[in-house]
């Protein structure tokens, strides 16, 4: 069984990670109502990747017979100032859940809860790749803020659905 305190903390996170998915959508309708398909595509993508993650979450909890506990999420930035916005956004949200995801490993690693500082291991790899990707994508579009026809050949080329991680922790409902 998960420790109490990482188990209450996850269910936070759940929370966070379903705020990422909301957040990721609404950049997402952006993108599509300025016609930029592979940045709406992308964006897309990303909700549905935070979603998963959420879920690999709900799947531990269950796994661990720990009370699942879906926290409300507030409703997602819509308006954005430019095309660079939600890419700054987004690049924050992964700074900030990286620093989530480390305080859980923390948790873990202070209650013994061996397990579960093993289930974050891979979260916290994923947090990496996350960041630069995010930060990668922010300097291309400042970049080329007047040519979005760039944007959108860099995202075509760079941002390709990548393939499953086999060791990606299991989603509930999958």
């Amino acid at each position: 069984m998960a420790a109490p305190r990482f188990t209450d903390q996850l269910n936070v996170q759940i929370g966070n990670e379903l705020a990422a998915h909301h957040q990721y959508l609404a950049c997402a309708i952006y993108y599509d109502a300025l016609t930029m398909p592979q940045m709406a595509a992308f964006f897309y993508a990303q909700a549905l990747e935070e979603r998963g993650h959420a879920m690999m979450m709900v799947q531990y909890l269950l796994d661990t017979d720990a009370q699942v506990a879906i926290p409300a999420v507030e409703a997602p930035v819509k308006e954005f100032s430019d095309v660079a916005a939600p890419v700054a956004l987004a690049l924050d949200q992964e700074k900030r859940v990286t620093e989530q995801i480390n305080q859980l490993l923390r948790i873990a690693r202070e209650e013994f809860d061996f397990a579960s500082e093993q289930f974050m291991q891979w979260f916290i790899k994923e947090q990496v790749e996350e960041v630069a990707t995010m930060s990668d994508l922010l300097t291309v579009v400042q970049r080329n803020l007047d040519d979005v026809e760039d944007i959108e050949e860099y995202v075509a080329r760079e941002q390709s659905g990548g393939e499953s991680d086999p060791t990606a922790p299991r989603e509930a409902g999958a």
